[in-house]
């Protein structure tokens, strides 16, 4: 067992909260530790908020929300929490009592406000809250582990002092993305009480999770930086998947190898204070109890381990190249891109992939990025014709928003008031509507041009698209009357099909398809159907030849073919890249790369 997990077991603190972003093994890691601490005799249970979890195939065992045995781990009790299901149920009891009371305006506007993705995060928190004061349950437990942590997002939300000191006492009727704020009081001592533990560094270690990735070590910086912020400094840094090449004749081995120590070697300052757990990259996937165990290195996983087949290929499926997809684009010269899909996919580079492909073929194109992290213009170091290059820079946006809302509600106000308007302005939900009046702007651009969308992670976007559908639903209220509507709103452009393209990002591995599938849901239920998947990154397409990388190349044969045949209208393939794909002839390489058969 990895020395830093081995003593992460046998020396727990009472909670552990994995967090960190889709596909770096947070589920993985929090089911070792938590069949770690019940192999030793704890009383442990597992719980999971991660919407595309798959705990249930890890564990190999049905689970629903409340605690479940899990066979063959004595000691071991596991569950997931449904986040849209627990947003549902906040929902409804914040709403319920209003039902009757006040006016049918006051409820549709309380309606609206816990319409957002906020609501989602929050609710989650909720969830975690009751848990923990459960006193039957968790007095029968000796340790929680959590498959998803809290947010920093979220607790600066929670912890907004107006929200729960003199604007409650003076705003009964206020709305809040968390619901009427009179409301709220009743939640006020158990949020506290549950933001206290989350930051005891003697009953609670919050472990950020990251590949030997740049964005995934960005991720976690901010994660860390967030959660500082708000006093939770009870943190440790989990490294997964660690690789060394034993090939050294396998270029792209090298490659991952090479990148992974140069991710390491510039880790962001934040993160280099933090105790560090580093966890070598296993070839086989970590599923059921046996596979758990070969994972932490105990012997009843060695020998499966070991014969785990591997040593070499299967043929690749055969899909098409990017460049195949980007034809149909090009022949409109207006439309809007969308390039969407969890951090660390490479939407960045597929994003910018096909608006060469398109400045190629004498389109003129803007690629802009909706990206806080804004990666889009590293890929650039040499100009394209016809192509510009923008950002819609998130902190600029957000502060000309505030200073705008605060101009228009200040006047009249006297100082208490216009000081506990300014604190509520703080609220990161101000940030995602900021957010999407700029990027508004960029849609409509699309009536009229050819607009490549480089998105924020998948939790930002879907937030943009929720304030899409409140914009939209503010204006046209109900359904047009037939013929032309008097407003074109940006929810509308986003349905038409004919404008918009929506493209989906995901790597060759479970979770990441996963969270795919979970976004291409959420895109149909607000009536937007998406283009086309681009599976990006394959090792099956790069034909490796070190031994841990062809395990875990056949492994993404049946994730392809489950895309190609149930999941996409349309698909490509990109084969993982040896030389970082930076500048426009290497996108260029990436838009026609394609596996030949073997």
């Amino acid at each position: 067992m990895n020395g830093g997990l081995r003593d992460l077991i046998d020396h727990p603190v009472r909670f552990h909260f994995f967090t960190g972003k889709g596909g770096v093994g947070k589920t993985s890691l929090a089911c070792a530790t938590a069949v770690g601490l019940a192999d030793r005799g704890r009383r442990t249970l597992l719980v999971s908020t991660d919407p595309a979890s798959n705990l249930d195939a890890v564990l190999g065992v049905i689970l629903a929300n409340t605690p479940s045995p899990v066979p063959g781990a004595a000691h071991l009790l596991a569950m997931n929490i449904d986040p849209d299901a627990a947003a549902r149920d906040y929902r409804e009891r914040t709403i319920a009592p209003y039902r009757g009371a006040v006016p049918d305006a006051e409820l549709a506007q309380i309606k609206e406000q816990l319409a957002g993705a906020c609501t989602v995060e929050v609710a989650a928190f909720d969830e975690f809250t009751v848990l923990l004061g459960q006193d039957e349950l968790m007095q029968s437990v000796d340790h929680v582990v959590f498959d998803t942590a809290p947010t920093g997002h979220t607790l600066r939300m929670l912890q907004l002092p107006a929200a729960w000191s003199r604007y409650l006492d003076t705003s009964s009727t206020a709305v809040s993305c968390l619901g009427p704020l009179a409301g709220l009081k009743a939640q006020q001592s158990r949020y506290q009480e549950a933001v206290r533990t989350l930051g005891d560094a003697g009953a609670t270690t919050l472990v950020l999770v990251a590949r030997p990735d740049r964005v995934a070590l960005l991720e976690a910086e901010r994660t860390c930086t967030e959660l500082s912020a708000v006093g939770m400094k009870n943190q440790v840094l989990i490294v997964n998947a660690l690789f060394h090449a034993t090939d050294r004749h396998d270029a792209v081995a090298l490659a991952v190898e090479e990148r992974g120590n140069r991710a390491l070697a510039d880790m962001p300052p934040a993160l280099r204070t933090l105790r560090r757990i580093d966890v070598p990259l296993r070839g086989f996937n970590i599923v059921g109890l046996p596979m758990v165990r070969a994972f932490l290195g105990e012997r009843e996983g060695e020998q499966l381990r070991r014969a785990e087949p591997g040593g070499r290929s299967v043929e690749c499926p055969a899909i098409p190249p990017l460049a195949s997809i980007v034809g149909e684009l090009a022949a409109n010269d207006h439309g809007l891109v969308m390039v969407m899909g969890k951090g660390g996919v490479g939407k960045t580079t597929i994003a910018a992939s096909i608006a060469v492909a398109l400045a190629d073929r004498g389109r003129p194109v803007l690629l802009t990025t909706t990206d806080p992290a804004a990666h889009v213009a590293e890929t650039f170091p040499v100009t394209v014709p016809g192509l510009s290059v923008s950002r819609i820079d998130p902190v600029a946006e957000a502060r000309r928003y505030r200073d705008e809302t605060f101009a228009s509600k200040a006047p009249g106000l006297d100082a208490e008031h216009r000081a506990l308007v300014k604190e509520e302005l703080q609220s990161p939900c101000y940030d995602e509507v900021a957010f999407f009046v700029a990027f508004s702007k960029i849609v409509v651009r699309a009536k009229h041009e050819l607009v490549v969308v480089d998105t924020a992670p998948t939790g930002h976007t879907l937030r943009l698209l929720d304030t899409a559908g409140s914009y939209h639903r503010q204006l046209v209220p109900q359904e047009p009357t037939p013929g032309q509507p008097r407003f074109i709103t940006p929810l509308m452009i986003l349905r038409d099909r004919k404008v918009t393209k929506v493209f989906i990002v995901t790597l060759p591995e479970t979770t990441p398809v996963l969270e795919a599938q979970a976004l291409q849901e959420d895109l149909r239920q607000a009536g937007i159907e998406p283009f086309a998947w681009v599976i990006n990154a394959s090792l099956l397409a790069a034909h490796v030849t070190d031994p841990i990388l062809q395990q875990r190349a056949n492994a993404e044969v049946p994730l392809i073919r489950r895309v190609a045949a149930e999941l996409a209208e349309r698909v490509a393939l990109v084969p993982f890249q040896v030389s970082e794909p930076t500048g426009a002839a290497r996108l260029r390489e990436v838009a026609r790369a394609i596996s030949p058969k073997n």
